[in-house]
Parts: C-alpha cells; sequence; structure tokens
C-alpha cells in the first residue's frame, strides 16, 4: 500500500453529504455501492494500523522495568497526526465517489489499490 499520508492530505475530514445517485451510479445498488466503501475502508484502516505500528516501533524505548515509563515525544506528534486523519469511511467514499477504485465483478476492492 502506497503512503497513506500524502494521499489524504487533500481531504476533508468532516463529513459531507453526498448524492445517493452518485453512490449508485456505478453498481445500480446503494447496498453494493457501501460494501466495496466498506471493504476498502476495512484495507484502509488496516493498512493505517500498520503503518503507524512502523512509525512508533522507530521510537519504541525498551526497558527492564514496568515501572518506568516515558513519553517520547516524537511517539506523541505520531499519534497525534495519525489521530486527525480522516475517517477510513470518508476516504473510502471519495475514492469510491471520484472512481478511483477498481472493482471486480464481484463487487471487492481489487489487489490493485493496496
Amino acid at each position: 500500500m502506497s503512503d497513506i499520508r500524502s494521499r489524504v492530505q487533500h481531504i476533508e475530514p468532516s463529513i459531507e453529504p453526498i448524492d445517493v445517485k452518485e453512490l449508485v451510479k456505478n453498481t445500480g445498488n446503494i447496498y453494493e455501492s457501501l460494501v466495496i466503501i466498506s471493504k476498502r475502508a476495512n484495507q484502509l484502516t488496516h493498512g493505517i494500523k500498520h503503518e503507524l505500528r512502523e512509525k512508533l516501533e522507530e521510537f519504541a524505548i525498551t526497558s527492564d522495568t514496568i515501572e518506568e515509563i516515558q513519553e517520547n515525544k516524537e511517539q506523541i506528534e505520531i499519534s497525534k497526526y495519525y489521530e486527525k486523519l480522516p475517517n477510513p469511511a470518508i476516504i473510502g467514499t471519495k475514492e469510491y465517489v471520484n472512481n478511483e477504485l477498481q472493482v471486480t465483478a464481484f463487487g471487492e476492492p481489487s489487489e490493485a489499490d493496496e
């Protein structure tokens, strides 16, 4: 999966109303469209979690005792950045409406999106 952060810089994190006709135009069925969007949102969620884990592991501090808890400013900044990202469902919906998803015959996002 490509760098998610660079792909979502232009997306507004707040919810915007969407015309139902826009969601239905590719599939003809609102439920199929929502399944496609939800599967893409799940892919994005896993990708974001994986990316965040990798970034936080770079700054991980290992200590022998549980009582020693240190705050790492870099980890806090990275976590705050990922908290401000738009919801994966919003990202998936924007990608679907903008025809950025390649959909297979079964209605699942293709592997090319990963």
